[in-house]
């Protein structure tokens, strides 16, 4: 017999195979059990009859519990009623380890329990799914950049100093009374690649220091951040557009099933796979505010209430472009004819999972820059290197980035970034 993964069990329907995996569930009627296997590509159902196995082997796979690793042989048949399409017809069972008294029943377990025993809950179908769409999503987002000529570009985690401000950073001792900083962002060294490179893009985990219980905030967690020279604001906003659609019809179109698994209906999302994607100014996004009954004054930046309350009012993810320059970062270009304003945009996702995308036009002119750096209080000497990309070629140029889990929970339709995660890192939770 050939050795088979279940997710491949369709293609060997009448075929005699070979399926090593673990036992979720069991049940028995009679002289037939019924065994649910999982071995990490799927999940399937084996029935077990006295008559094909003999009684011991009968005995054998009544007798297994929870997470027992076992060996099954058996025949694919074709069953249109099971959600993989087949069943397996066991011929012959082996235990390979046994599990005794595995901690997560098939009753109710509270958030708590199941994140203490995280390293096991991922065994489960719905971990499993959100894992397998995260997969695919990070698949995605490298064979969208590579396509498009981008250069994967890994900036350092130890930062000097911040890109934003000291605010909220992870503080490292190092030697001799030195100290570092985790990194926040991976983009003034990304700005450095885009300038030898044209076009690249850093991926990888980022920390933030926030006291936040919020269900949108982690202490660690990932994400894309491209960078373009020769690239102006309204061709970064056709840029993130152009990803965040490709990213949805790619899991649409391969992950169809572990979206079903998570009873994610796939008809909300099927207009952000198309773009177009609404544009709207700061000013036009305080109008909408008003009129919903949520004013703010000019200047004050959104808040979670409000990115819920503008991305609920679309069916696709939403561009909030041109931001108040005294509430963005230090390196973000003004409007022309209008340096109270900055070319940047946030991207808020429907259906109030709030902001996926943050991207701006870096400023590209030298003694801009530096002012900036100045009237931000940041530390001049720490930045030297970074105002070295303007005193030598400096171009416009733009980037933007992407949190991957904030963009997993809104395609997944979970409700925490904890869930989207194989081991979240949080104000409360730092076990396992």
């Amino acid at each position: 017999m050939i050795p088979v993964r279940i997710a491949a069990l369709p293609d060997h329907v009448g075929a005699q195979v070979e399926v090593r995996g673990w036992l979720t569930s069991a049940r028995s009627s009679g002289k037939i059990a019924f065994l649910q296997l999982r071995d990490g590509s799927g999940f399937v159902q084996a029935v077990v009859s006295r008559a094909d196995v003999g009684d011991d082997a009968f005995a054998l796979a009544r007798g297994l519990t929870q997470e027992s690793a076992v060996l099954v042989r058996g025949e694919v048949r074709a069953d249109a009623r099971s959600p993989s399409g087949v069943e397996l017809f066991v011929l012959g069972i082996e235990q390979l380890a046994g599990s005794a008294h595995y901690p997560i029943t098939p009753k109710e377990h509270g958030v708590d329990f199941l994140m203490e025993h995280r390293h096991l809950h991922l065994r489960h179908r719905g971990p499993w799914a959100i894992m397998r769409v995260r997969d695919e999503l990070e698949r995605a987002i490298h064979d969208f950049f590579a396509e498009r000529g981008f250069v994967r570009f890994d900036a350092p985690f130890f930062m000097p100093t911040a890109v934003e401000g000291t605010t909220n950073l992870f503080e490292i001792e190092l030697f001799e009374e030195e100290k570092a900083y985790l990194s926040q962002s991976g983009q003034l060294y990304a700005e450095a690649g885009a300038f030898a490179l044209g076009a690249v893009y850093t991926f990888g985990p980022t920390f933030r220091a926030e006291k936040s219980k919020t269900r949108r905030h982690l202490l660690e967690f990932w994400m894309v951040e491209p960078e373009v020279a020769f690239l102006e604001h309204d061709g970064n906003v056709a840029l993130q557009v152009e990803l965040v659609a490709y990213l949805v019809g790619r899991v649409l179109e391969r992950q169809a099933r572990a979206l079903e698994l998570l009873g994610r209906d796939p008809r909300r999302l099927e207009p952000s796979a198309e773009g177009g994607f609404p544009r709207l100014s700061y000013d036009e996004a305080l109008a909408l505010l008003a009129d919903a009954g949520t004013p703010l004054e000019w200047g004050e930046d959104f808040g979670a209430p409000h990115e819920t309350l503008l991305g609920e009012r679309f069916d696709r993810p939403v561009v909030i472009e041109r931001y108040p320059t005294a509430i963005k970062a230090f390196y973000m270009e003004p409007v022309p004819d209008d340096p109270s304003r900055v070319l940047c945009n946030d991207m808020l996702a429907p259906e109030g999972y709030g902001e996926i995308i943050g991207g701006s036009q870096r400023i590209h002119d030298l003694a801009l820059l530096e002012r900036r750096i100045a009237e931000h209080d940041l530390p001049r000497a720490a930045f030297d290197w970074y105002l070295d990309l303007r005193r030598y070629g400096s171009v416009p140029h733009s980037g933007f980035g992407l949190g991957i889990e904030r963009t997993l929970a809104w395609i997944t339709g979970v409700h925490h970034l904890r869930e989207v995660i194989p081991f979240p890192r949080m104000l409360t939770r730092m076990y396992p």
